[in-house]
């Protein structure tokens, strides 16, 4: 629901179509979107527990899964993601065959693999939101270290949406300047330590939130609609989503998706862009490919 007011209030969409399986929770909510109208920009609000609403989307945002029971294995949760997937995937993609499926449920990484095979969809029109989220904390976190505004900081984690991410600290720029160079100009002394528990910050931010309040969903709403813009409206941004990784970066194995910096638009993944890595980097990248392999190796699909 994040997702969709944060579409809604920021104009980016003619008509936005609500599908869930309870129907009283989503007629309460489109209700309480619709009585909302006088103050928004005019956008139908449809909704139904049949897919047919959904029909001839240009976008299919998909936040359906389950949530992890206590000491539930990982792996346990994702066979019960993919046996909803099974039930929500093939109606989007046969209602809207020319759409672009945006994965947002989590394990994220495996669960578009998971949405690629169900849907049939060529690999440019299936992605994740991946690690969009997790670069902007990243970008928050290294600006308020260094004292700047975060949108003079470029910077990307990719890998795993998850504990095995890769923080590429070899390609951060503050303000089109190399980032050790910057620390070198503002006379800020480079500390390798400090970098790696702004990455470990990040890395935990999601826990923390759920840990507070029991979710997380105004951050990720911002973070979905800051996509769905890019691709609704062909900006040509490059985000840090997932998307197939095969053959990039020395990562091989398989059809193995995680987040990439990715050149977004109309037709969805564009280009995976070739962002400076080290050795090390690249190394730790492949692992979090190995990471999630091993756990798509598991699902017989």
């Amino acid at each position: 629901m994040a997702i969709a007011q944060t579409i809604l209030t920021q104009d980016l969409a003619d008509e936005i179509a609500l599908v869930d399986a309870k129907p009283d929770k989503l007629r309460g909510e489109m209700l309480d979107l619709q009585h909302a109208a006088a103050f928004l920009p005019r956008t139908k609000i449809t909704a139904s527990v049949d897919y047919d609403v959904t029909a001839g989307s240009d976008l299919c945002i998909v936040t359906a899964g389950a949530r992890q029971n206590p000491g539930e294995s990982r792996l346990n949760l994702l066979q019960r993601n993919v046996a909803l997937f099974r039930h929500i995937i093939p109606p989007l993609a046969k209602s809207s065959p020319d759409s672009i499926l945006l994965i947002v449920s989590n394990p994220v990484d495996v669960l578009t693999y998971v949405a690629w095979k169900l849907s049939g969809f060529p690999v440019n029109r299936v992605l994740g939101s991946g690690t969009n989220l997790d670069s902007s904390r990243f970008r928050f976190l290294i600006a308020d270290h260094l004292d700047v505004n975060a949108q003079d900081v470029q910077a990307f984690i990719v890998g795993e949406h998850g504990d095995s991410s890769v923080a590429l600290w070899s390609s951060i720029s503050v303000g089109g300047i190399p980032v050790l160079s910057f620390l070198e100009k503002q006379q800020i002394a480079y500390e390798k330590q400090t970098l790696e528990d702004i990455h470990q910050t990040v890395v935990g931010s999601a826990y923390e939130v759920i840990r507070l309040k029991g979710y997380t969903s105004w951050a990720i709403g911002y973070s979905v609609a800051n996509l769905a813009r890019t691709i609704l409206r062909d900006q040509r941004k490059i985000h840090p989503v997932t998307v197939l990784a095969r053959g990039f970066y020395g990562v091989d194995g398989g059809d193995v998706f995680l987040s990439l910096p990715a050149l977004l638009g109309r037709n969805g993944v564009v280009a995976v862009t070739n962002v400076h890595m080290t050795d090390e980097e690249a190394e730790k990248l492949q692992e979090s490919a190995k990471t999630i392999l091993e756990m798509q190796s598991q699902l017989g699909l």
